[in-house]
């Protein structure tokens, strides 16, 4: 089942963690100055491809956008392409690294 508290609180979250503003991130996927406001404060919703362009926006894919445990999905993903190109010394040192940063 979708939860729509689960979209708004996602998107103004994801905006933050880019630390733009509303109005920035409106003009920058081609909508009108205030629409991401409207959507965060629950006038309206977007359809169906302006979400696929707010998931454009972020650089992530409708999967990550959804997966709350990740609070910075498109930087994870830049570091997980990052890390394709490491020997297994070095992630390992890295895993070893995260380990204690828990």
């Amino acid at each position: 089942m979708f939860d729509e508290e689960l979209f708004y609180k996602r998107l103004t979250e994801l905006r933050m963690t880019k630390n733009i503003s509303a109005r920035d991130m409106s003009l920058s996927i081609g909508q009108s100055a205030n629409y991401i406001n409207s959507i965060e404060n629950k006038r309206s919703f977007p359809s169906m491809q302006v979400f696929f362009y707010i998931c454009d926006y972020f650089g992530i894919t409708p999967m990550e956008f959804f997966d709350t445990e990740t609070h910075n999905p498109s930087k994870l993903k830049n570091l997980t392409d990052k890390m394709k190109s490491l020997n297994d010394n070095q992630l390992s040192l890295i895993e070893n690294m995260i380990d204690n940063m828990k």
